[in-house]
């Protein structure tokens, strides 16, 4: 039913971002616009868009031709739980497979780190604490 794909429309990525904005920044009262970073434009995107909702959106980017990493993964609070999330890491990983990547990072928030054990991600080591208070996990998993 839900299948991830490329935003395209500059209504598709304003969607995209408000989405990101809602969910990793709002909530930490983080302003508008911090949703966004300046590897924007040489990184892979990709959503899950229904009914003209967008319900998920992520981040790749090759940091090296052999290392992919995922950011800003964001799932609507109403969407969480229904597996949109997997929907959308398969896509960007089958994505940097095609790119030449044999293993994708990421740092997840300490409450995301089952979700992305139970995607075949191992934790690596603690890695930061954001806006003081939201620990990350550094993670991977080898995809080729």
């Amino acid at each position: 039913m839900y299948q991830a794909s490329i935003p395209i429309t500059s209504e598709d990525f304003k969607a995209y971002y408000q989405l990101r904005f809602d969910v990793l920044r709002k909530p930490w009262n983080q302003p508008l616009g911090s949703e966004i970073d300046k590897d924007e434009d040489i990184s892979h995107h990709a959503f899950i868009k229904y009914n003209d909702e967008v319900l998920a959106v992520c981040r790749m980017q090759l940091n090296t031709p052999e290392i992919a990493q995922l950011r800003y993964m964001a799932v609507s609070p109403s969407m969480q739980g229904k597996g949109l999330g997997k929907i959308i890491i398969q896509f960007l990983e089958e994505k940097s497979k095609e790119m030449g990547a044999e293993k994708v990072i990421l740092h997840a928030r300490e409450n995301a780190v089952p979700f992305y054990q139970s995607c075949g991600y191992s934790i690596v080591e603690k890695s930061y604490l954001l806006f003081d208070e939201i620990q990350h996990y550094l993670m991977e998993k080898h995809v080729k």
